[in-house]
């Protein structure tokens, strides 16, 4: 482990920080889409901006890819590029690494039940649960005819001990954390995988970048159900689900916010041009939160007024990949500027 003080510089970017003024409007659906997509009627006056941002750098070299808040009030991000599992405590900008082991290149994060942070590590081809006291290490490697599924994000069940996670290769599975059994299933239309997320009602769902589709998965068989989009090709990213237990969707190829209520879609488009919508979150008051790659910009999206509003970071090429919370924060790693960024009501 080494441990390593960041300047709290005070401003930290945030007074940088502008808003883009507008609320999303479209008048007509892409030509691909079958069915039609929704539009908020523009505003004669800007919404007024509800959140501000602030980073905080980590090492440099490090890549920070995922990040998930810690019990402890600091938050766990994954070091892509140099293989390790970082903690900042932002209280005081400090933060620690750890080394995962050898060619590591860890994608997720997320904390267990346990309070420990349970990593998908590309590199190892494993599940790596790191201890959040003593910093052991501990890899649950995936069967020896998977050699390479090019890991990518985990949920737990709600039994606290089953992890599902997603392999681009092609792949979801199972790993009982404590009997260290592990189980990996072919996904429908091969390669895709990717965001995976637990809904209250229990049913998990992952979606496929690749493969333009939601999957929800059958536990008891190791099959998944697919569930696509109306718009065709829209690459969904991610997925989250909020507190009715309908299923958030994020279409990094069609610019799109969709929504799977149990029975039908329906989508937003973002605003400008090309929208490249990367990961989604849903806070615990059902406000939808979204990555977007090429407006450089974290994106609010109330549902029930379904207007967004967003805040565009300082720098070009922040690159945040996942989001996650808690109560009056939004967590993203800025993979294109080592820092952590995180999001929270203004005022």
């Amino acid at each position: 482990m080494r441990l390593r003080a960041v300047g709290f510089i005070a401003a930290l970017l945030v007074a940088g920080c502008r808003p883009i003024d507008e609320v999303v409007a479209r008048t007509s659906p892409p030509a691909n889409s079958t069915t039609p997509i929704a539009s908020a009627a523009p505003s004669a006056t800007p919404p007024a901006v509800d959140f501000v941002l602030q980073e905080y750098p980590v090492t440099r070299g490090q890549g920070p890819h995922d990040v998930a808040p810690a019990r402890d009030g600091g938050v766990w991000y994954t070091a892509q590029l140099s293989g390790e599992l970082g903690w900042l405590d932002p209280k005081f900008g400090i933060t620690k690494s750890i080394k995962l082991g050898e060619k590591s290149a860890p994608h997720g994060v997320i904390v267990g039940s346990d309070g420990a942070p349970w990593v998908t590590d590309g590199g190892l081809n494993a599940i790596v649960r790191v201890d959040p006291v003593t910093s052991e290490v501990k890899r649950f490697p995936l069967p020896a005819d998977r050699p390479y599924v090019n890991l990518n994000t985990a949920v737990f069940d709600r039994d606290g001990r089953t992890l599902w996670f997603t392999g681009q290769q092609g792949v979801f599975g199972r790993l009982d954390t404590q009997t260290g059994t592990m189980a990996v299933f072919d996904a429908p239309r091969g390669a895709g995988p990717y965001g995976i997320a637990i809904c209250p009602d229990g049913e998990i769902y992952y979606a496929s970048l690749a493969g333009s589709y939601v999957g929800r998965i059958v536990k008891e068989t190791g099959q998944a159900v697919v569930l696509s989009p109306p718009t065709t090709g829209q690459g969904a990213r991610r997925v989250w689900c909020d507190s009715k237990s309908r299923v958030w969707v994020s279409e990094w190829n069609a610019g799109q916010l969709a929504r799977y209520d149990g029975t039908s879609w329906k989508e937003w488009m973002l605003a400008g041009r090309g929208p490249e919508p990367y990961a989604v979150y849903v806070d615990d008051a059902d406000v939808v939160w979204i990555s977007e790659w090429n407006a450089n910009a974290l994106v609010r999206f109330d549902p029930a007024t379904e207007t967004f509003v967003a805040r565009v970071h300082p720098a070009r090429n922040a690159n945040v990949r996942q989001l996650l919370g808690r109560h009056g924060e939004i967590w993203g790693a800025m993979s294109g500027q080592d820092k952590l960024v995180v999001a929270r009501p203004a005022g």
